[in-house]
């Protein structure tokens, strides 16, 4: 499976701990300490660029206002089209 890339005990205490969070503010407070600024928001950015591609944007569009590149729009599009469905859970959960 796919998913077995990631599988082990660090990124399960990883994850426990994101699962932990209860506000946007414990969220800035821990992704602030856990990652750079760029990291975040390229973390970010590649789930408004799987919101765009579903809402049909088109690249051109996602590229101007995202400033997203070509490659990242790719592989975004690559994982909503053939990858374990993770941006499709949390957009359809945000929807909501």
């Amino acid at each position: 499976m796919q998913l077995d890339k990631l599988r082990d005990k660090t990124v399960d205490q990883l994850f426990e701990a994101i699962l932990q969070l209860k506000t946007l503010e414990e969220c800035y407070q821990f992704f602030d300490d856990l990652c750079t600024v760029n990291e975040v928001q390229s973390m970010a950015q590649r789930l408004e660029v799987a919101r765009m591609l579903r809402k049909g944007h088109t690249y051109n569009q996602i590229e101007q206002e995202t400033g997203a590149s070509t490659a990242t729009i790719s592989r975004v599009k690559r994982c909503l089209n053939y990858g374990t469905d993770g941006y499709s859970l949390i957009l359809d959960r945000l929807q909501r």
